[in-house]
This record gives structure tokens, sequence and C-alpha cells, in this order.
């Protein structure tokens, strides 16, 4: 089943479907859209998101954006999917509400997924079964009030993700450190290369930052930046027909031949070597 909304004059959309592989080939595609997605089956199940097999277990979520590349060739169980584009809900514009970019969406370099405890499952269900009866009134208030459910939406489980996957030391004004980090990290790395760049946005040393990440996360502010211009290289390798010469420039080198070098160090493969290994059927 599929529920949608649609606002022709904004180009606004929100879209609902209970089996996101076989409902959605029926429908136009929704440019830049950005998804949560639900198992809401009592078994686990398989998708893949940027040539990564991830496994949802029963009653978890996933959220991803229109950076990531999603295929559900793997996928034999029904999953859930709420998707909706910039014109029908901004986040960017909103994050001063909902404080998601960083966590839920945008930033987040390991994919976020949360798991809704038995205690928590009755509200995500009730807002489910309300998504489902809005879509079934349609009135001249019909988009506020699917705008007013998908805020909640991302206010529970953001604040679930906060709780599973932020350590509890950290403080909220620590936490929002971390999220406008790893946010800008995601607006700026290609032009943005160095710690103190963005300990300046952050009005923070570059001290402050290292020994936040280093009780928040294993990896480092420097790590979290190169490994996101490397997330990007494959990306653009794998999905686009881009040249290396034409990738490099994309992520701000003025040398094709030292973003070979920085390739080859990340991965232990230079671009082309990576990119005849994806052709290599498994």
């Amino acid at each position: 089943m599929v529920y949608e909304f649609k606002d022709a004059k904004l180009g606004a959309m929100l879209r609902l479907v209970e089996d996101i592989k076989n409902d959605c080939p029926k429908h136009s595609p929704i440019p830049n859209n950005i998804k949560f997605l639900w198992n809401r089956n009592e078994a686990p199940l398989t998708i893949e998101v940027d040539g990564m097999a991830l496994e949802l277990l029963p009653n978890q979520m996933v959220t991803v954006t229109y950076l990531q590349h999603v295929s559900y060739v793997k996928t034999e169980l029904p999953l859930s999917a709420i998707f909706f584009n910039r014109e029908f809900y901004c986040v960017f514009d909103h994050d001063s509400e909902v404080s998601c970019n960083g966590i839920l969406f945008f930033g987040t370099q390991d994919l976020p997924i949360v798991t809704i405890q038995n205690e928590e499952l009755r509200k995500f269900n009730l807002l489910y079964d309300m998504f489902v009866e809005e879509f079934s009134t349609p009135d001249n208030i019909q988009g506020e009030m699917l705008q007013m459910l998908l805020k909640r939406l991302i206010i529970m489980t953001t604040r679930l993700a906060k709780e599973q996957l932020i350590v509890k030391t950290l403080g909220n004004d620590q936490i929002d450190i971390i999220r406008r980090f790893n946010y800008l990290v995601d607006l700026n790395f290609k032009t943005k290369r160095k710690v103190s760049e963005y300990a300046e946005m952050l009005y923070k040393s570059p001290k402050t930052l290292s020994n936040l990440f280093s009780i928040y996360n294993q990896k480092s502010p420097q790590q979290i930046i190169l490994d996101r211009i490397v997330l990007e290289a494959k990306r653009l390798i794998n999905y686009t027909d881009k040249q290396n010469q034409e990738i490099a420039y994309d992520l701000g080198f003025n040398d094709p031949a030292h973003f070979s070098r920085f390739f080859k160090k990340m991965t232990q493969m230079t671009p082309s070597e990576y990119r005849e290994n994806q052709l290599v059927p498994a």
C-alpha cells in the first residue's frame, strides 16, 4: 500500500509505503528525498547502502538521504518507509526545531540505526497509524497535519538516536557540538580539510574538538573529514560515469595525482584499481 501527499504548486511530496521494494516501482520517484526505513516485521531483513549489506533487526529504523545509494535487491520482507523532499519539510531550515542534522541526516558517517524498544514501540505504531489516517483525510489543512506528524517522527527518532548512539557521559551542549561538526563536514568537506577550520566555525579550539571526540568516538575529527572525502570518491566511482580526473577536481584536488595518492593511502588501492575491483563479479 502506498499513501502520498503532493502539493503541485510547491513541488512538495510526502509518501508512506508499506513495502518499498514492491510498491515504489509503481510510482514516480521523489527526487532528492530523505527516508525513514523501518523493519516492522518479526524477523531481520537486509538492504544495501552504498554497496554494503545492512541488516535491520525487528523494529529497527535507519535514516538515509539522497546522498546515499540504497538497494533492496536482497530485501525479502516488506520494508516500511516514510520519505519526503525538501519542499515538503526542509531539515536544514527547521534544524533549530528538531536538531536532527548530524545525527539522523547529513554528517553521520556510520548509518544511524535506532532500535525501537517495547516501551517506545506503542508510540511509534500509534504515530504510524496517525499518518495512515491523515493520508485518508484530504482537506485544506492535510499538508500541515502531515508536517506536524513528520516533525514528531523526526524528534522521537532523534531522541532515541541520542540515547543509543551517543555516550551518556556527554551533556546536551557537547552532543550539539558533535552534531554540528558532523553536519558542517558534510556541507564543506570538498573545500575545508583542516580541523581548525571547523573549530573556528564552532567557536571552539581544535584541541577541544579532539578531546570531545575521543570521548564520543574512536575516530578523530581529522579522520572523519578524510573518511568523508573517501566516501564521496567511492560514490562517484560507483554511481557516476565520471573519470578519475573529474572526480579529483570535484573533490577539491588541484592535481589528480595528489588525489590518486590520497585515495591509495586511505584504501590501499588507487582509484583505477578500486574501479576495476568493483567490476569484478562477486
